[in-house]
């Protein structure tokens, strides 16, 4: 293993670790040599640490909700305690409940955005501190890495998801903000939107058609091996990016572009120029051409279905 991936003497938080994309995560980490925090709600994340340790790698388990935002200061202090430092945070923990905007209910909202948005923004702000207080008492950057788990959902605006893609929108924002504030500090923070197929999105994606030739394309093993690179000292160059993941590629997002410019003649528009101006524009305007990026779904070259394209 080279030196520039290894996670030799690092030590890492993967939130939702329990099972599915968060539990790939943790493994890998582990497998290049990290020592991890194994996150989740409830018994699973004994598992994992034990598989983790079983495997003679070094892990601990802490049961709690990152919904909760004490919940960041107990991951943190956790890996401090059992490690000795904090060098990289995955930040996974996810629900789903999918439903269309005419049928949203509060609690479903709350649920989501808690648990992704408000998870994410928990265990982020802990993680600032500590690294924050490290590099002010060095006097130097420290090593810190982030990597948040967005979503094409973000890019789509999926109808039957406004509550998942509104939270994944802002963990996206919520990783710039990081990157910018953070990287004074030496601390590099990325997000991914990954495909994996795991239980919560069994509903999603049809079976893969070449499954019995090779690993399965959708699997969170290979989503994994994108965050370990992310986590290692090789990326310390890549900071408030934006990458998609799964099957057998990696893709770099761009960032919005102005696509016109429309200018008031007098310096000040009235509603009828705007009309004069604007509506010819938009006149003949495909539907899907809107702010939504449904390009990116051109990258999709698996051969697997997503189901819920088709509703």
């Amino acid at each position: 293993m080279k030196e520039s991936t290894s996670l030799t003497g690092r030590s890492a938080i993967v939130t939702g670790a329990g099972a599915g994309l968060g539990r790939a995560e943790a493994l890998a980490l582990a497998g290049r040599g990290a020592a991890v925090v194994v996150n989740d709600v409830g018994p699973a994340a004994d598992k994992v640490a034990a598989e983790i340790v079983d495997a003679g790698g070094r892990a601990v388990a802490v049961r709690a909700d990152v919904g909760q935002w004490a919940t960041g200061d107990e991951l943190v202090q956790a890996a401090v305690d059992s490690f000795g430092s904090l060098d990289i945070v995955v930040n996974n923990a996810g629900v789903l409940r999918d439903t269309m905007l005419f049928n949203l209910t509060e609690s479903q909202w709350d649920d989501v955005i808690r648990v992704h948005l408000k998870g994410h923004a928990a265990v982020s702000r802990a993680a600032a501190v500590y690294w924050r207080g490290k590099s002010k008492q060095s006097g130097e950057p420290v090593y810190g890495r982030m990597v948040n788990t967005t979503s094409e959902a973000f890019l789509f605006g999926s109808a039957g998801q406004p509550n998942y893609a509104a939270a994944k929108a802002g963990i996206t924002a919520l990783t710039l903000s990081t990157a910018q504030g953070l990287s004074r500090y030496g601390i590099c923070a990325n997000a991914i939107c990954p495909r994996a197929r795991t239980d919560m999105t069994a509903h999603v994606f049809a079976g893969d058609p070449e499954s019995g030739s090779r690993p399965d394309i959708l699997s969170p093993d290979r989503v994994a091996t994108l965050v370990c690179y992310l986590a290692s000292p090789a990326s310390a160059k890549i900071n408030g990016q934006v990458f998609v993941v799964y099957g057998d590629m990696v893709a770099l997002l761009a960032p919005a572009t102005v696509e016109q410019k429309f200018t008031a003649a007098d310096g000040t528009f009235t509603v009828e120029e705007m009309d004069e101006r604007l509506t010819p524009y938009f006149a003949d305007r495909p539907p899907r051409q809107t702010f939504s990026a449904y390009n990116v779904a051109q990258l999709d070259t698996t051969g697997v279905d997503n189901l819920t394209a088709r509703k």
